[in-house]
């Protein structure tokens, strides 16, 4: 079992940043693909970034790309989203996930964390 606990949610204006973090417990973290997805009320959930088991590459959906940075630190088991310039339409949970093995832009991971929400007001 991998534990993830999400944290870094809140309100933020437009154009505003906020930085999500997760932490990973129960297995050995570089095993896994990380991922961060998020679901709009009334939306599917939807890939927001990922990034392979040693953090030499970064996937990241088109709608952030240029705005999201995705990292990893394996020696303190924990994955971090940096999200600039972000819009009213961006509100969402925030779910951090992990993959074992290698993942790409796979949306099938095997453990979700709770979730952390994101306000971003107008």
């Amino acid at each position: 079992q991998v534990q993830l606990v999400e944290s870094g949610g809140g309100l933020v204006q437009a154009g505003g940043s906020l930085r999500l973090s997760c932490a990973a417990s129960g297995r050995t973290f570089s095993y896994y693909h990380m991922g961060w997805f998020r679901q709009a009320p009334g939306k599917e959930r939807e890939f927001v970034a990922a990034i392979s088991l040693s953090g030499s590459t970064t996937y990241y959906a088109d709608s952030v790309k240029g705005r999201f940075t995705i990292c990893r630190d394996n020696a303190e088991n924990t994955v971090s989203l940096q999200m600039n310039s972000l819009k009213p339409g961006e509100t969402a949970v925030y779910y951090c996930a992990a993959k074992h093995g290698s993942g790409g832009m796979s949306q099938d991971y095997d453990y979700w964390g709770q979730g952390t929400q994101v306000t971003v007001s107008s």
